[in-house]
């Protein structure tokens, strides 16, 4: 039984506490927040038995009952976070971006390396079931050899807010930082060595704010294999990704927030079907059920989940993105 801490108790860090109750070998048993109102509502909204809170991250740190943190705080917090929980041999689920930059990225991975620290990011769509499905679709050349992928994640948002997380540079904010992880992410599912890409063309706009609201590339991989990836935050794109192959296509239809009824289509020339994929537990359940389990058996890599390595290369690539866009 993993006994997590949960530090941030804003929309996710209450997801997580929500999801938790599903699993069979996970539990909370500690939770921190600077902020004593979202104590308040945590505590109303759940009866953890024994629970101990924290006003200092620190504390939870270093409390020696908890030997799992995760960490749901804002995007710019996350690095020294990462750091103090290796130093403290606490194993790690962090929110995505796990950085702000592939420097950072590059010294939280020394951090995690040098700790012998298990570390995962939080990509939930990685532990459902659908995605071992889609795997095995590609791997068993059901599609052909890969041709292109296309992937977005977009939703609108009306009014730009400064000080928001999402359009405030200090805190993490930008499309790109926020979603566009997810879109690389899902070619990292497949072609995991960030020096096989080249970008050959990437746009996208900056608010006044200074951060992106919108981006797009286009990206070859292993000099075949054309990805045209978008991501914005001024609207609701389908947020499909759709691989095609020389025999076939597949469409997943919700490939980053997968309920437990979902869907993918799959076409083989006049050929089509639906297969419907059926989870026994929700996202974020599946996620916490999968890392506790690594966590137990001291397993460090697993192509269901985001390791440190992979975090590295996805951020590689975003800040590539990034980079280009600002040109």
């Amino acid at each position: 039984m993993i006994r997590w801490g949960i530090i941030g108790l804003g929309n996710m860090g209450q997801k997580f506490a929500n999801a938790i109750k599903e699993t069979s070998n996970s539990k909370i048993v500690s939770v921190a927040s600077k902020d004593n109102n979202k104590i308040k509502i945590f505590k109303n909204n759940f009866s953890f038995t024994d629970l101990v809170v924290y006003n200092d991250y620190n504390e939870i740190i270093k409390d020696k009952n908890v030997n799992a943190i995760y960490i749901a705080t804002l995007n710019n917090t996350h690095f020294e976070l990462i750091k103090k929980c290796s130093e403290n041999n606490k194993n790690i689920l962090c929110e995505k971006p796990f950085t702000l930059s592939y420097d950072e990225g590059r010294e939280v991975f020394d951090y995690i390396i040098k700790n012998n620290t298990i570390f995962y990011e939080g990509f939930a769509y990685r532990s459902h079931p659908q995605t071992k499905i889609i795997q095995d679709i590609v791997e068993n050349n059901e599609l052909g050899e890969i041709k292109n992928i296309q992937s977005s994640f977009g939703f609108k948002i009306n009014k730009i807010k400064p000080d928001s997380r999402l359009f405030d540079k200090k805190l993490g904010g930008g499309a790109i930082l926020d979603v566009g992880c997810y879109p690389l992410s899902i070619l990292n599912l497949f072609y995991k060595d960030p020096d096989s890409y080249k970008f050959l063309n990437a746009k996208g706009n900056l608010t006044h704010t200074n951060v992106d609201d919108f981006a797009e590339a286009e990206i070859e991989i292993n000099k075949k294999i054309r990805c045209q990836i978008q991501v914005s935050f001024k609207e609701n794109y389908q947020n499909k990704t759709i691989i095609e192959g020389q025999n076939g296509k597949l469409i997943i239809n919700s490939p980053w927030l997968p309920e437990k009824q979902t869907s993918l289509e799959i076409s083989q020339g006049n050929s089509y079907y639906k297969k419907i994929v059926n989870s026994d537990l929700s996202l974020y359940a599946n996620q916490i059920e999968k890392v506790s389990n690594n966590f137990e058996k001291n397993k460090k890599d697993d192509k269901f989940l985001v390791n440190i390595q992979s975090s590295l290369a996805i951020m590689k690539n975003m800040s590539i993105w990034s980079k280009l866009i600002k040109k």
